[in-house]
């Protein structure tokens, strides 16, 4: 697996875990941030199960649902930032995070979906 992708979803995880916090203590918003805590730290538990895998097509399917979790985490970052939960810098630097960690994944995700179908 691609040595990259842990630990960059472990600091992001991280990110997350901090930003739930701040909208709980500072914001006083308790769902959204119920929400991305839940699918922001997923992705990376997802990678570490992927490596766990007992077959390349399980690894496939952990890999792709980090993916997945990647993807709602920019709709619930789009809402944070929509709703003016967070600030332009906030939004811009968690989503650029995102968006390199789920093109990580997408490429992951591929490389082994071509691997298998051959």
């Amino acid at each position: 697996m691609d040595d990259i992708i842990q630990p960059k979803t472990k600091k992001f995880a991280l990110r997350i875990i901090k930003l739930a916090d701040y909208l709980v203590r500072e914001k006083h918003e308790t769902v959204m941030s119920g929400q991305i805590l839940r699918c922001g730290t997923s992705i990376g538990a997802n990678v570490v199960e992927a490596e766990c895998g007992f077959s390349e097509k399980d690894f496939l399917a952990k890999m792709y649902i980090a993916y997945k979790e990647s993807a709602e985490t920019l709709y619930w970052l789009d809402l944070l930032y929509e709703s003016e939960y967070i600030t332009k810098t906030q939004y811009s630097s968690l989503k650029s995070d995102c968006d390199e960690i789920k093109m990580i994944l997408a490429s992951i995700t591929k490389t082994v979906r071509d691997k298998l179908n051959k």
